[in-house]
């Protein structure tokens, strides 16, 4: 399979994009080399190799969950530049 220089000109008319004659030559150059490399990769022999969705394991890395004491709602408070009763004030965003 190859790419020729018309089709590099619908993807870029897809993508909204334009191009001068030396860029499209360029780049239908460029996506031929990446397409052989891609066929390249597939003569490789990958049947005993089973389909991954990473390529290494991934863990948790998350600590477990554990109840500790908190502040009380008077110490959060305590540096607030406005509130109300035991609710932090802020300014209106919605009309």
């Amino acid at each position: 399979m190859s790419i020729t220089i018309k089709e590099v000109e619908h993807i870029a008319a897809l993508a909204r994009l334009e191009f001068s004659d030396e860029e499209k030559e360029k780049f239908t150059h460029q996506l031929n080399d990446i397409l052989q490399y891609i066929e390249k990769l597939n003569e490789l022999d990958t049947s005993t190799v089973e389909p991954l969705s990473h390529v290494i394991e991934l863990s948790n890395v998350f600590r477990d969950d554990v109840v500790k004491p908190s502040i009380s709602a008077e110490e959060a408070l305590k540096n607030a530049p406005a509130k109300v009763d035991t609710l932090f004030r802020v300014p209106k965003v919605i009309g």
